[in-house]
């Protein structure tokens, strides 16, 4: 059987190592960039390219259902894929497993979190309270926040370091790869690209943005900007968790180097992407500093902004046949990374069942 993938973003490249297991399979992946996705680039189209990589699990709000399944598969996905594609492609990647801190500050209500601790408790995940005075003592760089949640087993993972490796993982099983061409639509046995047709049985469709030019799902952009900051001396001698407050992450990534994002930002009524908003971007740095006050001055590393895949109307993601033999998989919005691997778990159950 041939499979034709769209897109090789991280949910693009997760399907296709997925899949690449599964024997008796020819897998092609097509993405539209002239080359696998890259770092250090100020405008990044794929959703990928922008992400922290922020893998909110257990400290998710959701108590149950399929979204909260996704999430925690995801993460347990994580911790056991990491060191296997490390030994299997020599590639390194940076996997934070400290968990996650959520700050909070005098207007919260804590009942809320008093309540998901005692349903985590019931699904085995852990989930801490802390005080002021126990944030003092672990994190003495933090101000305002006057309590905080803990979550020791979630993470963080870097989304370009992981996507590189997972393609390198895919080619060694087999997968072939084709960028700089677009897919168009699919014909019958075939999927018509802009660069010529490939022979396909089935066309999963993980394209981002570009998936909505395709399935014909509405699918919207919505714009995150984000900066890379180092700091003369680390936050901490010891390694930290990500820390988030307000919805802003602070994303530790060793040699006193940190993320910190990210904004979210709509487009208009008819899809349509707005430029980077300076001031959202300025209200997301000051937030960070507020909490985090020896952000102040860093040193700025890069800055850059992505655009997240969002569905009209519905839940993220969309992942459903839109026509026989085509599977849209896309429309992750924030949770690319993290729901990848449910997301390729799915897309595998349905290609088992064509077979």
């Amino acid at each position: 059987m041939k499979v034709t993938i769209a897109g090789c973003g991280v949910v693009g490249a997760t399907i296709a190592y997925e899949l690449s297991q599964v024997p008796d399979l020819e897998i092609t992946v097509v993405d539209a960039q002239p080359t696998p996705i890259q770092a250090d680039v100020k405008e990044c189209p794929s959703s990928t390219g922008a992400a922290l990589g922020v893998l909110m699990g257990a400290i998710s709000k959701k108590e149950k259902g399929r979204n909260l399944r996704m999430r925690l598969f995801g993460i347990q996905y994580y911790n056991h894929l990491v060191p296997q594609l490390a030994e299997l492609t020599g590639r390194s990647i940076l996997f934070n497993r400290q968990g996650i801190l959520m700050l909070q500050f005098p207007e919260d209500d804590l009942t809320v979190w008093n309540r998901l601790i005692e349903v985590r408790r019931n699904q085995d995940l852990p989930l801490e309270l802390w005080d002021r005075e126990r944030l003092n003592a672990e994190f003495p760089f933090l101000q305002q926040a006057s309590a905080a949640v803990y979550s020791p087993s979630d993470r963080q993972i870097h989304p370009i370091a992981l996507t590189q490796a997972l393609i390198e993982g895919a080619k060694m099983r087999g997968v072939a790869f084709k960028f700089g061409a677009k897919v168009l639509e699919m014909q019958g046995h075939q999927t018509q690209t802009s660069e010529g047709s490939i022979d396909s049985d089935y066309l999963v469709i993980s394209a981002g943005i570009g998936s909505r030019e395709i399935s014909a799902v509405d699918i919207r952009p919505v714009l995150g900007q984000a900066i890379h900051l180092r700091l003369p001396q680390p936050l901490s001698n010891s390694d930290l968790p990500v820390i988030t407050g307000n919805d802003v992450h602070i994303v530790p990534l060793g040699n006193a180097e940190y993320w910190v994002g990210a904004t979210v930002e709509f487009p208009t009524e008819s899809g349509e992407v707005l430029p980077p908003d300076r001031e959202m971007f300025d209200a997301v740095m000051k937030q960070a500093i507020a909490f985090c006050p020896n952000l102040k001055g860093a040193e700025v590393v890069r800055s850059w902004f992505g655009l997240r895949p969002r569905p009209q109307g519905r839940p993220a993601p969309v992942i459903e046949e839109v026509q026989p033999n085509v599977l849209l998989a896309s429309g992750h919005y924030r949770n690319g990374v993290l729901l990848a691997p449910a997301t390729a778990e799915q897309v595998k159950e349905i290609i088992f069942k064509k077979l």
